[in-house]
Formats: C-alpha cells, structure tokens, sequence
C-alpha cells in the first residue's frame, strides 16, 4: 500500500515548465527492491491473531497511520509515522520497520545508553513528529509495539535485513540554490512552494515540520532519504548530487528547535553532519560537529 495515491506526473517542461540549466532530471531506476524481492515476509492480514492481541496490533498500525489524528497530545507536526517508514514500514531503503522488534536493546551513541525499543519510539515522538513521549506502560506504546513485533515474525535477532535503514551515499558537497530550484521543479507538487505540505506530502520544514533533532534534519540523512524514495511517485530519479544538493536546501530551512539537543551525542562523538553543538563535543574542543556537514556545504539562498 503507498503512503499517498498519486497521479503518475512527469516533470520537465509538461510538469514543472521547464529544467532549469544543470538540472537534468534522469529517468528512475530504483536502488531499493520491494521487500518480497529481498525474500522479505510481511504478514498478511489473514494471520493476525484472534482476540485482544490481535486488536492491539491492529490499533498500533493505525496510529501510524493515523498518528497525529488519534494522538493529537502527542504529535505537534503535520506528519505521521509512515511519512518517513514508507509502503507501512515495508519499503526496503526506506527506514522498514520489518525486524525493528528484534533490533532492541540496542546501544545508540545520540544518547550513550542501552535503549529499549520503547525509547526508540518516544525518540521520535519528541523528535520527528516533534511531540511529547508517550507513556511507556501505557496502552499506545503496547499497541505501537504490538504492530512492530508482528510485522518482524520470523526476523532473529539480531534483526538485520537486507535494505535496512538508509542506503548509505557518498560523501558529496550540496548546493542549496541547486536544491532550490530542483525542489521547486520535482518537489513543491506534493510539499508545497514553501515546504508547509499539501494533501499529497507532508510539510518538510516551518513549524508543522520535523524538529532540528531529528535524523531527517541532517544532510546525509535527507540526501539518501531523498535518493531513493522521492518523489513517491518515482516519476522521475534524482542522481546523489541532486539528492544532496535538494537536502542542503532542505536542511537549511527553518524548522522547529529541540530543547535537549545540546545533550545529544553526552561521548563528544556526533557525527559530522550534525548542524548544531552539544556539549560533551564543546568541552573536546571540536565546536559544532556539522558546521559544515565533514564536507557538505549547503549554501543558503
């Protein structure tokens, strides 16, 4: 199932009048295979379980859907969970949540401790959807937890899969007035001119947007999100250097602040494209990890 349901728009001169000079747009050839290519088993519906549990698995699936309409407490962007975990957390390079049960405990350096799955998840309730934590004991966070362990049946620990994550790309230098004019030509028919959002698309900066500490927010983050997955409806494919340059831009808009960011990374170790400091890295005398992203730099218009 897509996130959204698009009609299949070619951009160029037809789409986006025109292509501005050294922005040729490639046709797609996806990098990541449907997880039943990769030998991926999403469970059907026909084996949920009967019962309460069954009922919990279904409601933790809707809130991902659904998640700032049923948690409206909770979330304080326009996104939901499946605006990053595309296809329901089945889309392979794109953040699939298929195994995520079987990954946790999982030691993460962004806060130096053994985390849970349960932390994994207010993580981005406070972060991506820019929100507040949910209870842990309570019945949100069993039913969220419920859908992540039926749809990783059959993954082992320690839960790895092939398309896991983001692809990783190499290194390259943005330029945001590129990424300006590329996000106007392919992206501002699903986002918006001003990155609000539209029906089609989530907002991707302003304040109904991810927050300055989420790992969208950071450039090699965005650029192979970007790479891969968008536009959604893979009307047309984007090389790494227009994925990056269309991320530099991203980045450098404005967006929500994250209170307790300058705790991130307590080991002075964030990496290098991190666009704020935190304080262990300070007091090792390394200044802002991302002030240039270890290379990137994204030039602001």
């Amino acid at each position: 199932m897509k996130l959204w349901s698009f009609l299949a728009l070619a951009v160029g001169a037809a789409g986006a009048g025109g292509t501005a000079a050294g922005c040729s747009i490639q046709q797609r050839t996806p990098h990541q295979a449907s997880a039943a290519e990769l030998g991926l088993r999403v469970p059907p519906d026909s084996e949920l379980p009967a019962g309460p549990l069954g009922v919990s698995i279904r409601r933790g699936r809707a809130l991902l859907r659904n998640t700032r309409d049923s948690l409206p407490g909770y979330v304080g962007s326009g996104l939901r969970c499946f605006s990053c975990h595309l296809d329901e957390g089945a889309r392979t390079n794109a953040l699939p949540l298929i195994g995520v049960y079987s990954r946790f405990p999982q030691y993460r350096s962004r806060n130096g401790l053994v985390n849970l799955l349960e932390d994994r998840i207010n993580d981005c309730f406070e972060r991506s959807l820019n929100g507040k934590a949910l209870r842990r004991d309570g019945g949100d966070m069993r039913d969220l937890v419920a859908y992540f362990a039926f749809i990783s049946r059959g993954v082992a620990p320690p839960g790895e899969i092939p398309g896991m994550g983001l692809r990783q790309l190499g290194h390259l230098a943005a330029d945001s007035m590129r990424g300006r004019q590329l996000f106007s030509q392919v992206c501002a028919r699903c986002h918006g001119p001003d990155g609000a959002g539209t029906a089609l698309g989530p907002p991707l900066w302003g304040p109904l947007s991810f927050n300055v500490g989420a790992g969208m927010a950071r450039l090699r983050t965005a650029a192979a999100f970007i790479r891969d997955n968008m536009p959604i409806d893979r009307a047309v494919s984007l090389s790494d250097q227009q994925a990056f340059d269309v991320a530099g831009y991203l980045v450098s808009r404005p967006r929500p602040d994250y209170a307790r960011k300058a705790e991130d990374w307590p080991n002075g170790d964030p990496p290098e494209d991190v666009a704020y400091p935190t304080r262990a890295a300070l007091k090792k005398g390394r200044g802002m990890a991302g002030r240039d992203g270890g290379g990137e730099r994204a030039r602001k218009p």
